[in-house]
Formats: structure tokens, C-alpha cells, sequence
């Protein structure tokens, strides 16, 4: 049997470890002011947005990454109507979260608005239409910054960054500080949901560390993570609350309030589903609970 010759992308996660991908080809390729961004098609994930050299989604299976980072948090809160996107760039979180009828605004700031552009016009799926829609309005500027100067405040807050590499643009939005600002911006039974890093054992520091200072300013902090094909690893996410425990809901009330929204073309989310995420295995749990780490501005986390 002939071996075909592909050109390759190859992701590492450590210095010692790594993933290939096949390219078909390459659809675009170039340096925004902020980070470095590829558009390639791959033999098995389709369409892949690869920035900074890491993979953050790809056709064939975005959707069960958005649908876990932004459903868990909107159904969590009664009547979720305001919301924030911190990053977001491909627009799939607007998307997602445009599903729950009660939306009346959505506000996405992302500091590249190059990436949002190029998104928009090479991979116009991941949004489905969205950037369009009235009840959303785009900012490009430091979300930090834009929190620290609103005088808005939000039903559910989403952080979908990159990870906090030491010259990328993100790693001030995982701190301490970034997180009691986020607290003040929220409603009363406000909700926060973010990516939070792989599951993968020897990389599971980002997570612990992350989920132990997000715990030192809400008063419910759960972790819950989906394994993501093309980023090859169970990706862990969190989600914090200012009243509501995530531990109280259940299978049968997932699927309850996702029937009463209407919200029927899911799919990877729902009541069993949402069950499986936050089952989280006995090392991750001991890894957190030996964790003691607090992110803060003058301590940030860095990973690879």
C-alpha cells in the first residue's frame, strides 16, 4: 500500500510531545499584531483555525466545544438576557448562546479584530450569521479594559482565550484580579464559563491552578470537561456562579429548561450529556485538591 505525501502541521503540547495533521491545503497564513494565524484544511478535521500554532477549532467537531462552554452557563441562570464573550473570535459562542430566547444583548470583545475578520470570511459556518444579528455588538479593544470602564453589567460572562502563553495577549485574563473584576460586572445569580486547559495529567496545573483562584472569588467553582478529537485530549472548562450551585442540576432539569427555550437542534448537549461532563475523574480531583496556587497580575500563569 502507497503512503500518501501530505504536508504536515505538527501542534506541540510539551516540548517532548506533539500532534500531526494532515494539510490538504493551506487557506491562509500570516501575523496579526497580536499572535500568528493559519487557516488549512486538514484530511480529517476539515477547516482548522490553528493560532499561535495551536489548534482552537475545527469543522468537523467545533461544535462540541462551543456547545460545552456556553450551554452548561446558560442554562445554569434563569433568565439569562445580557451577555459578555471575552475573545470568541470565530463567532461560534454568539452563535450558541443566540439559541436561549431570552437574549436581548451580546457584547463580544476581542483584541484582534484581524482574527474576527478572517474568520468571517474563511470559515463563515463557525458563525452561522451571528456577527449580523442586532442584539450583538462587537468591541475590539482589551477586555479587561473595556470591564474595568462599563458601567453595564451581565447575566453570564463566557472567556473564550487562547491559552496564556508569556508573549501572547491573554494571560492577564486569567488572574485574580481579572476574576474579581468579572464578579463586579455580574448580576446578582451571574454566571462565568471559561476554557481552562487540558485534562491530560501531566499538564492538568493550568486547570488546578486556574479553578483555585476563580474559588478565592466565587463562592461555586466546578470543574467539567469534554474530550475534544481534534485537539486530542479531554479539555477541561469552569464555571463559577455568585448564587446558584452547578451541582444542582440535574439530568432531568437540563433537558427541562433546555424543552422550555425551545432549544432542539443541539448536538452534543443535553441532560446525559451534562451529566458526563462534570463526572470528573479521581486524579483530576486529587490534583485539585492539592493545588495551591493563585493566579495573580504579578504571578500570571504561563503555559506552553
Amino acid at each position: 500500500m502507497s503512503v500518501p505525501t501530505w504536508k504536515w502541521f505538527i501542534e506541540y503540547t510539551t516540548e517532548t510531545q506533539a500532534h500531526m495533521h494532515g494539510i490538504s491545503k493551506y487557506i491562509y497564513s500570516g501575523q496579526t499584531r497580536f499572535q500568528t494565524v493559519e487557516i488549512v484544511e486538514t484530511e480529517f478535521f476539515g477547516r482548522c483555525l490553528i493560532l499561535d500554532g495551536k489548534i482552537q477549532s475545527a469543522e468537523k467537531d467545533e461544535y462540541i466545544y462551543h456547545e460545552t462552554l456556553i450551554h452548561p452557563a446558560m442554562v445554569l441562570h434563569p433568565n439569562p438576557e445580557r451577555v459578555m464573550i471575552v475573545g470568541g473570535g470565530e463567532g461560534a459562542v454568539i452563535r450558541e448562546i443566540l439559541k436561549h430566547p431570552s437574549i436581548k444583548k451580546v457584547i463580544m470583545v476581542d483584541i484582534d479584530k484581524e482574527v474576527v475578520v478572517l474568520c468571517d470570511k474563511y470559515l463563515p459556518e463557525w458563525n452561522g450569521g451571528a456577527f449580523q444579528d442586532p442584539r450583538v455588538n462587537l468591541f475590539f479593544m482589551d477586555a479587561r479594559k473595556y470591564l474595568e470602564e462599563t458601567q453595564e453589567t451581565f447575566d453570564v460572562i463566557f472567556s473564550d482565550l487562547t491559552e496564556p502563553l508569556d508573549d501572547g495577549p491573554s494571560y492577564l485574563l486569567f488572574t485574580r484580579e481579572f476574576y474579581e473584576i468579572v464578579y463586579k460586572k455580574l448580576s446578582p445569580e451571574g454566571v462565568m464559563a471559561l476554557q481552562s486547559g487540558s485534562f491530560n495529567i501531566n499538564l492538568i496545573d493550568c486547570h488546578t491552578a486556574i479553578c483555585n483562584t476563580m474559588s478565592r472569588v466565587f463562592p461555586y467553582v466546578s470543574s467539567y470537561a469534554a474530550f475534544i478529537p481534534s485537539y486530542d485530549a479531554q479539555w477541561g472548562f469552569t464555571l463559577a456562579s455568585k448564587k446558584i450551585d452547578p451541582g444542582d442540576l440535574t439530568e432531568g432539569k437540563v433537558d427541562q429548561i433546555l424543552q422550555e427555550r425551545k432549544i432542539n437542534g443541539l448536538k452534543y448537549y443535553d441532560g446525559e450529556t451534562h451529566r458526563h461532563l462534570f463526572s470528573i475523574t479521581k486524579d483530576v480531583r486529587v490534583a485539585k485538591e492539592k493545588e495551591n496556587r493563585i493566579i495573580e497580575d504579578d504571578n500570571p500563569l504561563f503555559t506552553f
